[in-house]
């Protein structure tokens, strides 16, 4: 009897413990739905990895992102990404269809899910932290807007060594305000988000330019600007 009322008391705890941090985090993320988060997980883990090292990062406004940007990433990371609720359940379908085919296992992670992974999280292929990352996109696709989102993930994106958000990229490899982006630039941002460690937009590589022209044609296919409108 006294094991399991032990036992009940700890669950109870456990339980409480994991209702207050569902909570919290629901909390911040409303918070960061209206304020702009002033760093990210990545960032942070950056800073702590290279002490010496800045990081380069500026808040920009959606409104003072070229509109090329956000239909480049679209187009390049997740082209259902004004249709699913965070998470692409068909995208995962597809996946686990084509490795159950033989196929090698692809990526099926929308903008919403590395927005939360950036945001909070750590990287890794560990399937606590996919977990963590599925449902903290839905929270975040259920409690801000597509464009919130949208914004939040172009401010924290890794886009080169210590090189955070789309203003500090646009001026890093291109000498001009992220407002000013050609459809071109954009795309060759958008190309290296997939490894941006290794990948570079200034001096693409044969494969970046392969992958530029590839987000470029699916930029088209999609309709254009006209395809985020409605966001």
């Amino acid at each position: 009897m006294a094991r399991r009322s032990i036992a009940g008391r700890l669950l109870k705890w456990v339980t409480l413990g994991g209702m207050a941090l569902v909570l919290f985090m629901v909390l911040v993320i409303l918070l960061f739905r209206v304020v702009n988060p002033p760093t990210s997980a990545f960032m942070v883990s950056h800073q702590l990895a290279h002490p010496g090292q800045s990081v380069q990062q500026q808040w920009v406004t959606f409104s003072d992102i070229s509109p090329w940007m956000p239909l480049a990433v679209v187009a390049s990371e997740d082209q259902r990404f004004p249709h699913h609720w965070g998470v692409d359940f068909v995208a995962i379908r597809e996946a686990l269809a084509e490795y159950q085919a033989g196929e090698g296992l692809r990526g099926a992670s929308t903008i919403t899910q590395q927005t939360a992974k950036n945001l909070f999280l750590w990287n890794g292929r560990s399937f606590v932290r996919k977990a963590l990352e599925a449902a903290m996109a839905l929270g975040l696709d259920g409690l801000w807007p597509k464009k919130r989102v949208l914004e939040v993930y172009l401010n924290i994106a890794e886009f080169g060594t210590g090189i955070y958000g789309v203003e500090a990229a646009s001026q890093a490899f291109f000498g001009v305000p992220a407002r000013q982006l050609s459809q071109a630039q954009a795309a060759r941002l958008a190309a290296v988000l997939p490894n941006p460690k290794v990948l570079d937009a200034g001096a693409p590589s044969a494969y970046v330019q392969e992958r530029v022209v590839w987000i470029r044609s699916q930029m088209a296919r999609l309709g254009g600007l006209s395809y985020l409108e409605g966001l």
